[in-house]
């Protein structure tokens, strides 16, 4: 059923706009989202979805379908419904880049805008930078552990839903994931495209052996898929349709779905290095993650590329972040909130990363006017509701920075173990002096 994308909201959001405009307070308030604490299986963050929020910003309007809703619900007034006619995001955006590494606290985006532009906008914001930082963070352990042999996202069908499944893709591959199975992520995104066939192909034949001549005329350089019956015996049809074929045999890989996925790689590679075919790579998959890929290649396994779907795809060790979007300054003032396990730190902030010899060292989380050490992580990415050039990176540039900004990290981050001892996050002097300040304030 269609909908209007500026409901994509919680109805208090509405509620507290129409208080806004009711009090005229249309001072720029300054909304800051961040991670509170990092997964116990994660040593950091990949931050991923921005593209996404930025593109909502600058198209984000009330159309006449949504004003008639928010009519409907007999909530609303004649006065507020014509105001949000004209209403558009007009301010600012900090922000780190996608594919940065961060950390516990550390502000992804910062918003700056009258306070029902920046209020109203929380919860597409938080949805989609959380659902995409959520699975490029995944994904960049699994590309870890896979030691640079290739990943393929497998992960569509079990996907909660469409745009996740969308989303999804484009997150994988900020995080390095080489291809995916998704048609549709590849015509939205441009990412290559993978796959070739499923067993009921082999089932819907009398004979494995068959299918397997037919699918290769079709499509010679494919990927066959060799466990629907006997993996082995699979294997060694492989090697009958390659002494029948001749120099036509282009068959590019064997893929392995289930059993017993070490010991059938060793004896499928040595079934095919005998029949004089070491071109042809092993290719795994079912059920996968990072921690078994990294066993499968510490035990020897010669494994060229793997397939993973379902893990990958929900983040099912880690499937939720307890992600903020808070108010941090409002009409010029920081604003604080005290609840316990909730705490905020006020103003417009920074993050500054400092390195020894190219690699990063530790955060500090400052004040925005700071000169501090270090290399500052937050961008502007968005000026009088429009994209600045630091918001205008490509896919591909997300990719690259990614690759870039992990590698920078220290070996213990990237490891998939958990990191001993963690990375240290700082705050500076300032905003420590700001926090008490307002503290005080508050608990008169």
């Amino acid at each position: 059923m269609p909908f209007s994308p500026a409901l994509l909201t919680d109805l208090y959001e509405l509620t507290m706009l129409q208080a806004y405009f009711a009090e005229h307070m249309t001072d720029v308030g300054v909304f800051s989202l961040f991670v509170r604490r990092l997964p116990k299986q994660r040593n950091y963050l990949l931050a991923c979805g921005l593209d996404d929020v930025l593109a909502f910003l600058e198209t984000l309007r009330f159309d006449q379908p949504a004003l008639a809703y928010l009519d409907s619900l007999g909530q609303f007034s004649a006065a507020f419904l014509r105001d949000l006619e004209d209403f558009r995001f007009t301010g600012s955006v900090w922000a780190v880049l996608e594919g940065t590494p961060v950390f516990a606290n550390e502000p992804l985006v910062e918003v700056e805008a009258p306070i029902a532009e920046s209020q109203l906008v929380e919860a597409f914001v938080m949805n989609q930078i959380h659902l995409q930082t959520v699975l490029a963070s995944k994904a960049a352990r699994v590309v870890e552990a896979a030691g640079g042999r290739q990943v393929v996202d497998f992960g569509l069908r079990r996907m909660h839903g469409i745009d996740a499944g969308l989303k999804a893709a484009r997150a994988f591959h900020v995080a390095g994931v080489h291809a995916t199975s998704n048609v549709a992520a590849g015509q939205a995104y441009g990412l290559k495209i993978a796959g070739t066939m499923a067993h009921s192909y082999i089932q819907a034949h009398d004979d494995e052996g068959d299918a397997f001549r037919a699918f290769a005329h079709l499509y010679p350089d494919t990927v066959l898929l060799v466990d629907t019956y006997d993996t082995l015996a699979g294997v060694r049809k492989v090697v009958e349709l390659a002494r029948e074929l001749g120099p036509a045999f282009h068959v590019a890989g064997v893929r392995l779905d289930s059993g017993d996925l070490r010991a059938l790689a060793v004896g499928a590679r040595q079934i095919l290095d005998e029949a004089g075919l070491p071109s042809v790579t092993i290719f795994a998959s079912g059920g996968l993650n990072e921690d078994e890929i990294a066993q499968l290649l510490a035990a020897g396994a010669p494994i060229d590329g793997f397939g993973v779907g379902t893990d990958m795809g929900v983040s099912r060790d880690a499937p939720s972040l307890d992600i903020a979007y808070k108010l941090v300054e409002y009409a010029g003032r920081g604003r604080l909130k005290l609840s316990t396990g909730k705490a905020l730190l006020p103003g417009r902030k920074q993050v500054f990363r400092v390195e020894r010899d190219g690699v990063a060292d530790h955060d500090v989380i400052g004040r925005r006017d700071e000169p501090l050490p270090g290399r500052p992580l937050l961008r502007q990415v968005m000026a009088g509701g429009r994209r600045c050039p630091a918001g205008q990176v490509t896919l591909d540039a997300a990719r690259a920075h990614a690759k870039a900004e992990r590698d920078r990290l220290p070996p213990r981050l990237r490891s998939i173990e958990p990191a001993v001892p963690p990375y240290t996050v700082e705050l500076s002097a300032a905003l420590v002096r700001d926090w008490e300040a307002l503290r005080r304030q508050y608990e008169r």
